[in-house]
């Protein structure tokens, strides 16, 4: 085994993978000036998905806004507790999200004027005994996390259950698994229309004002998009494109028919997958998945074996000290944070103000997370080689250099490669975090799919079989390769 060329390959892929990386973004229009929208696209009537496109309420006001103006839109979809961050970042000019004004959002971000008038109702189990807000004390409540019925709850009612999306609510209270839930009025009544088991009870806990959010610095947008709305509002139009969403997806909702079970399961198969052709938001998002961790595992190994080296030439010659103590310090940073926390640091902070692929900062996320446990797995195939081949190595005339190159590293590769496929295989299932920066990978594809459906089970199993499909496979392979070196030897 040629080190030389194992690197070598490495680089290769690594140019590869960057090199064909998906620059495509969902642009409205080609123009000049991009306007650039955040959302979470599972709150129906005011964001949702149809035929693969964000629409709702928020969307067709913002693209209004932006075709007056002259602007090109770009909407991204992200938790709805990450967009004020990616407009407080610089990573995004408006959040659009049934957004409520509120004093500690505004230390942060600008509000436009409110467009809408909106509430917080609660959402009970049809055979609930819970009659209003009075009866919701020592009950578990599910809220979707950063909104305003987070915020009610935690400081009136007690301390929440807190979900991604409301969706994810509704499903653990017809489950059993919550006693009520708080939920915005508008997508509280779809949710119910489309369930058996829920139902929303008459009087809203709370009534507030939906805004868009704008970076402090963009005072310019703001002005613009206010001076909009209220032309807007003066002919009427933010009243028609309301009452076309709810006329839609109220629409979607009569189609919904209850069957028996195989006819059921068949039913949701079609929904989920063949409808609006939504098996292509696994399908796109299977291939994104591999792309990521194609590109992370080629930078985990390349940084992994230089920080292995490094430790190693440390620990056998007393050099590079102050290399050593770097790459301790790297150690010790990546492996005592959470991966999901190093993502969002990467893209909210450290490329917050640069305008880069997100598939790009996945990879160098991810690539960086794997590299220092690479890094470990490789130093302690290193150091598993006698000592004495080192030793015969430099009485050779051989350089430490090239005794690694030469002599030891292709030992300590062979060694390790069991532990750097199961390496990988974890790395393949961290990449699932992805959807937290707005990327479509495989597990955010299963939830928009859910976000459309309403439907848990079937996008959630769907994502679990594809995993463990490719997981087996890997898995299938490594025993291969393992058995092939045992002959080897």
């Amino acid at each position: 085994m040629n080190i030389k060329l194992i690197l070598g390959t490495l680089c290769i892929t690594a140019l590869t993978v960057f090199g064909n990386v998906s620059k495509a973004v969902n642009v409205e229009e080609a123009q000049t000036k991009t306007l650039r929208m955040v959302t979470e696209a599972t709150f129906p009537p005011y964001e949702y998905r149809e035929n693969g496109r964000i629409i709702g309420i928020d969307p067709d006001v913002v693209r209004e806004i932006a075709r007056r103006n002259g602007y090109a839109l770009v909407i991204e979809d992200m938790p709805f507790n990450s967009i004020i961050a990616a407009v407080q970042s610089g990573k995004a000019d408006i959040a659009a999200s049934g957004i409520t004004i509120t004093e500690d959002r505004k230390k942060i971000v600008n509000f436009s004027d409110p467009y809408i008038t909106a509430g917080q109702s609660i959402i009970i189990s049809k055979n609930s005994t819970i009659k209003s807000a009075a009866d919701l004390k020592g009950k578990r409540i599910g809220v979707q996390s950063g909104t305003t019925g987070d915020i009610y709850v935690a400081e009136n009612i007690g301390e929440p259950e807190r979900f991604d999306n409301a969706a994810l609510v509704c499903a653990a209270i017809s489950s059993g698994r919550l006693d009520a839930g708080v939920v915005d009025t508008a997508p509280a009544k779809e949710f119910v229309k489309r369930s058996e088991d829920i139902k929303m009870l008459p009087e809203p806990l709370t009534s507030e004002e939906y805004a868009f959010a704008i970076n402090k610095n963009r005072t310019d947008l703001l002005e613009m998009i206010n001076t909009t709305l209220v032309e807007m509002k003066d002919e009427g139009l933010i009243k028609h494109i309301v009452a076309k969403h709810e006329k839609n997806v109220t629409k979607d909702t009569e189609e919904i028919k209850e069957t028996g079970f195989w006819a059921d399961f068949k039913d949701d198969f079609h929904t989920n997958f063949v409808d609006d052709d939504r098996y292509l938001y696994l399908l796109n998002g299977f291939v994104k998945t591999i792309e990521i961790s194609a590109g992370a595992v080629v930078l985990g190994i390349m940084i992994g074996f230089l920080v292995a080296v490094i430790r190693s030439a440390a620990d056998q010659t007393g050099k590079l000290k102050i290399a050593n103590l770097i790459c301790k310090f790297y150690l010790t940073v990546i492996r005592g944070t959470p991966v999901v926390v190093q993502l969002l640091i990467i893209y909210f902070v450290i490329f917050g103000s640069v305008d880069i692929n997100k598939v790009v900062i996945a990879i160098i996320a991810f690539g960086l997370n794997s590299g220092a446990y690479v890094a470990e797995i490789i130093r302690s195939g290193i150091m598993s080689i006698d000592k004495g081949q080192l030793e015969a190595g430099r009485s050779l005339g051989l350089s430490y250099p090239k005794t690694m190159i030469l002599i030891i590293l292709p030992q300590a590769f062979k060694n390790v490669l069991p532990a750097l496929g199961n390496e990988f295989i974890v790395l393949l299932k961290e990449t699932s975090i992805s959807g937290y920066i707005a990327l479509e990978d495989l597990t955010k594809g299963g939830d928009i799919i859910r976000g459309q459906t309403y439907n848990a089970f079937v996008p959630l199993m769907a994502v679990a079989i594809i995993y463990l499909t490719v997981v087996i496979f890997l898995s299938k392979l490594l025993t291969l390769l393992e058995k092939r070196l045992k002959r080897n030897e």
